[in-house]
């Protein structure tokens, strides 16, 4: 299906429960009976094109205006001729569109409208749920924030919905395009659905760091960290006088938590040129250094697990870091894996374990568990229920039950600069996936679109401010 403007669902439904929606168990009803039939897929699109030019003959108005709820293949051309090979159904307007739309002074889009007419709505707008579902999961983000805004019915429905797409554990892909219209988009595998907002794209020439706690992070104006949350529409600037802010791409290293029930927050940034590890506390207004030069190890990770930042050296030695000073705790650790100067390490937490990916020669790889009770790495065999992404040779992450998002167990999926294209290996029963050896790219291209990072909207992660005793 294609994206919806709020203006094309309004103008659609406001204009079929004006003329049908007072005929008990007539067109408009039948009409909603086979959206809900599309939305629980048991019937195609060719179905829903041809049911509803049997249902709205004589309607050109409304079929035309049905046509923004249709692929462009299926788009219903008038006179429609049943036998149309689904090719010739291209979208492209044609002299008998023309004709009707001038008779009927509609226009193929229609926007969003305002005053009057938004209140004609509201007085007359009392879609069913299921209705406002369909239009709902098809709508852009800035589109889906004026939701609210139409009626009550609307508003307490979007409160639900809302709260349900936050909660949703899919990744999103963050795409980038250099086209015509410079922007983000965020993808959904599952859905097949692409989200585009115009409030992002104004932050659009900024670097980018990473995504975390549903933020993306970016070098943001006048030598600072940028935090915006496209689900949210929360911006946060974070301005440093203690460092240099880097202007490339994965310049840093980066982890957002927020206070445990609060609204104060930390920021970890890991600089990959000067190895230094840069913390700010919202409730210090103040940013930390902990110096790594001059040592043997330097941190590579770092992950909230049990509310706790957990960090991971080059050296695979697992610390804690004291964020009531600027000191790194450093861990007893067993069975440790035998690292080279090739390993590439990352943390991600998932299903109630901390976990640690270990990459030998950009070739094999390897994943351990640590077990806090006997202070050890444990090597797994599979990664049973949990599926690992994996994000321009910087990023892992890990979801647990992935097949109730779309996607699959014991799985790696792996994103790069170079391409918009995912890569998955699947392992099996008794072995891990293959490692994807990634894109040593760390330039995105200036010509064409990209996968940036994966974005997990539900994850917050929450630290503990208290001192450890």
């Amino acid at each position: 299906m294609k994206n919806l403007s709020l203006g094309d669902a309004l103008g659609l439904f406001s204009a079929l429960k004006r003329k049908f929606g007072y005929e008990k168990g007539g067109k408009y009803e039948s009409f909603l009976q086979i959206m809900k039939d599309f939305k629980a897929e048991t019937i195609d699109a060719r179905v829903v094109k041809l049911r509803v030019y049997e249902l709205l003959d004589g309607h050109e108005d409304l079929i035309l205006r049905f046509n923004t709820f249709l692929p462009a293949k299926y788009e219903i051309k008038l006179p429609l001729d049943r036998d149309d090979d689904d090719e010739e159904q291209d979208g492209r307007m044609t002299e008998t569109n023309i004709e009707v739309l001038k008779k009927y002074r509609i226009t193929p889009s229609v926007q969003l409208d305002t005053g009057e007419a938004m209140n004609n709505i509201e007085d007359n707008c009392p879609f069913s749920w299921d209705m406002l579902d369909v239009i709902s999961r098809d709508l852009d983000f800035d589109d889906l924030f004026q939701f609210s805004g139409v009626c009550k019915n609307w508003r307490e429905f979007h409160k639900t919905y809302w709260k349900k797409f936050l909660a949703s554990q899919e990744p999103l892909l963050i795409k980038k395009s250099y086209h015509d219209k410079k922007s983000f988009s965020f993808i959904s595998i599952a859905d097949r659905k692409v989200y585009h907002s115009k409030t992002i794209n104004q932050f659009w020439h900024f670097a980018y760091f990473g995504s975390s706690s549903g933020y993306l992070i970016m070098r943001g104006d006048n030598n600072s960290f940028l935090l915006l949350n496209p689900f949210t529409r929360r911006k946060k600037v974070i301005n440093t006088s203690t460092f240099k802010v880097n202007s490339t791409y994965f310049a840093y290293h980066v982890l957002l938590a927020f206070g445990k029930g609060s609204e104060e927050f930390v920021l970890v940034a890991s600089c990959k040129s000067s190895s230094s590890l840069y913390v700010y506390q919202s409730r210090n207004l103040g940013w930390v250094t902990y110096l790594t030069m001059g040592n043997a190890w330097k941190v590579v990770d770092f992950v909230v697990f049990h509310n706790t930042i957990y960090v991971v050296t080059n050296e695979a030695i697992i610390g804690v870091l004291d964020l009531n000073s600027s000191n790194i705790k450093f861990l007893e650790m067993k069975s440790m894996p035998d690292v080279t100067s090739m390993s590439h390490l990352r943390l991600v937490c998932c299903d109630g374990q901390l976990l640690v990916v270990h990459i030998e020669s950009e070739e094999i790889l390897n994943v351990y568990k640590i077990d806090f009770s006997t202070m050890n790495y444990v090597k797994l065999e599979t990664l049973g229920d949990i599926a690992l992404f994996y994000a321009s040779g910087e990023y892992f992450y890990a979801l647990n039950n992935p097949r109730r998002w779309g996607f699959e167990s014991n799985s790696l999926y792996a994103i790069n600069l170079s391409s918009t294209t995912c890569k998955v290996c699947l392992g099996d029963d008794n072995r891990l996936p293959k490692y994807i050896k990634h894109d040593r790219t760390r330039v995105p291209p200036t010509e064409n679109a990209y996968l940036l990072d994966w974005c997990f909207r539900h994850q917050q992660y929450e630290v503990d401010f208290s001192p450890d005793e």
